[in-house]
Order: C-alpha cells, then structure tokens, then sequence
C-alpha cells in the first residue's frame, strides 16, 4: 500500500465542460426537429456559470437565451453575448430601462407590468419587445386567461405610441416530468385558447413556446416553433443521448487510522465496525455539499463507490476508506457521469432527498469553475 501523507491541496472544484454542454443542444435540437431552442442559462447557468454556458449554448445552435433575472440579460449583454435573450421575472422598479436599451426581450404578467415598460422605453428612446407570460395552471407567475385582455388592450396602445412591440406568448408546465398527467392536456388547451385571444386581438406572436426540458424530450404537442429546455441542455435526461456538463471533484486532505467503535463527525452518527481508515475531503455545506446527504452522498474513491461517513459539516466531509489504495492528494469524484463510473447529479439528489437542479445551482463560490472543450 502507498505511504498515506496530508498535503495540502486545492479545495473543491467543478469541471465544466462546454462541448458536451454544446452537444446537449445540437442532441436536443435534433430530436424536436423543428422548433428553435431557447437554452436556459438562469441561475449561473445552473451554476455551471452563466456567460460561458451561454456562449456553449449557442454554439451548440440555440437562437435564444432565456434568464430568469434582469441582471442575468444584462450581464450576457456586457459579455458580448449577441444571441437573443428573453428575461420573465423582475419588479416594476426594475431594471426595465437597462434591458431595453440592450435589446433584451422581457415577459410581461399584468397590466402594470406593461405600463412599466412603455414607460422604461419611452425614457431611452427605444422600442420594447415584450411577450406574455401566460398562467395555464402552474399558478405560478403569468397573467391569468380572465386578464388577458386587459393586457392585450394595454399592449396594443403602447405598441400604437411606438413604445413596445409585442413579439411572443409563453407559458409553463406543472407535471412535464409526468407525460401521462391529466394537467398537461389542460394546461394544453388553456394554451392554445391564450393563442386565439391573442390572435383576435389582431396580434400574431412571432413565437410561441411552452416545452421546458422534460416536455421538449417527451411531448411534442407541447413544441410550437420554440423549446425551453434548462436542465437537458447541462445533461440531465434520459431520453436523448445527453451528456453530463459538471463534474465535481476534490482532493483527499487527510488519512488516518482509527479503532473499531469510534464516532465520526458531529453527534457520531456513523460509528466504525471494525479498525479502519478515514478519507477527509475538504467540500461541505458552505460549498454547496448538502448536509441532508449526511451518511449517504456517494462518492468515487479509488475505483470504488462509498458513502459519507457521518454528519457533512460546514468545511469538510469523511469517508470511510478500509483498506482502499489511496493516499491524501487522491481525486475524490462527487458527481460526474455514470458513463465512467461515477456517482450522478441524481443520486446525490436521492441522498438529499431534493432534485437536481438544487444540487448543481447550490454549489458556492468557493469551489472553483474549470472550463475545458470550449467550443469556440
């Protein structure tokens, strides 16, 4: 067995790599056959960062970027990013102004939200190009079918006064993820019936889009002439060939020996059978490492797949190693992908009890970003 030393060692770091996440849209777009992709980049880009995944996305031959916060379109826009980008959730005190003079599209969800506009255009001298958001049964955020009109009035007097232009009708699915639920087909018809008031109205969107990731791999009744996919584009799915993008990984800080008997981290909740060696990888919950995953997150380490040993703590972690042929400066996998052998973005959300997308945005600021296979 190789000596066991404690070395001191990079913290945690995540490897993102861009071509894959390039691949996943050019894998996506193929399988809907039609429709435009507007790649889901909110969130950091589901904390694989946002600029850069952005930039992978395109590449990959997404024509739109969608972002959930005034300040992500805004930020893609001080990047350079040329794509178009449509931004859905903001106050009306906003940055309303900012996104308009930088030719970012923004949703629109009532009356005001409306008035708010115009008046953000009028005062740079530029036209808004606005969609709405439309509540099809999420009961989430989105005008309401009762309200539609209202707002569609209003559009069309800021659209006369050269203030805004109206470009798009959007919704969202509550059980995407179900293909069988009755919603869908409500949500569905609800949908198709926004459409037509809008099209009385005298309005014809230039698109039209409803299917997040699970509904544009699953339900093309759902497609239109644009999808939304957010997860899929970062590689979790399982009905395209997608590739994992992240992959979390850390070094081992620290081995040593311990009897049989003995309690490991916080309020000993994982006790040794026998005489045994302890792994410390030094990744906890400041960086994003869930402390609901305590005595089951997986890990790869030396070949073999092991769980947290104990509580995870605010720094750190341990595993119980036996007699593994390892040493400290050994690469611990996370998360990576089940292709090569590693735990996945989902079996650590089966640990945490939580889904995936939690997992992958929660990672903080300390874990380093890698970016490799840049495809440009």
């Amino acid at each position: 067995m190789r000596h066991n030393r404690a070395v001191t060692q990079e913290h945690a770091t995540t490897v993102i790599d861009l071509g894959a996440l390039a691949r996943n849209v050019e894998r996506i777009k193929a399988h809907v056959n039609g429709p435009e992709v507007m790649a889901i980049v909110k969130a950091d880009g589901y904390g694989h960062g946002l600029v850069p995944s952005a930039q992978a996305a395109v590449a990959g031959g997404a024509t739109w970027l969608g972002v959930a916060l005034l300040q992500e379109a805004i930020a893609l826009r001080a990047a350079g990013v040329a794509a178009r980008i449509l931004a859905w959730l903001y106050t009306i005190d906003d940055q309303l102004a900012e996104c308009v003079s930088s030719d970012v599209d923004l949703a629109v969800n009532s009356v005001s939200s409306v008035i708010a506009i115009a008046a953000a255009a009028e005062s740079v001298g530029k036209t808004a190009r606005v969609h709405i958001k439309v509540d099809t049964g999420l009961g989430r955020n989105g005008v309401t079918l009762e309200d539609l009109s209202a707002v569609l009035t209003e559009i069309a007097s800021a659209q006369r006064a050269g203030h805004i232009e109206f470009v798009g009708l959007m919704s969202h699915l509550a059980f995407a993820d179900e293909p069988l639920h009755r919603s869908i087909d409500l949500q569905l018809d609800r949908f198709t019936q926004a459409l037509a008031i809008v099209r009385s109205a005298g309005f014809e969107p230039e698109i039209v889009n409803l299917s997040n990731s699970a509904a544009a791999l699953n339900l093309p009744a759902t497609y239109f002439n644009v999808i939304r996919p957010g997860l899929a584009v970062y590689g979790i799915g399982h009905d395209v060939e997608l590739t994992p993008v992240m992959t979390l990984k850390a070094p081992i800080a620290l081995i040593k020996n311990v009897a049989a008997g003995e309690g490991v981290s916080y309020s000993h909740t994982y006790q040794t059978k026998s005489a045994t060696r302890l792994a410390l990888i030094p990744a906890g919950y400041a960086d994003g490492i869930p402390r609901q995953a305590s005595n089951r997150g997986p890990v790869l380490i030396g070949g073999q797949t092991l769980q947290i040993a104990g509580r995870v703590c605010m720094d750190q972690f341990v595993v119980d190693i036996g007699e593994l042929d390892v040493v400290a400066g050994d690469e611990v996998v996370l998360f990576g992908d089940p292709k090569r052998g590693e735990p996945s973005v989902e079996d650590w959300a089966t640990a945490a009890d939580t889904i995936s997308y939690e997992i992958m945005t929660r990672l903080g600021p300390r874990v380093a970003r890698q970016y490799i296979n840049a495809p440009w």
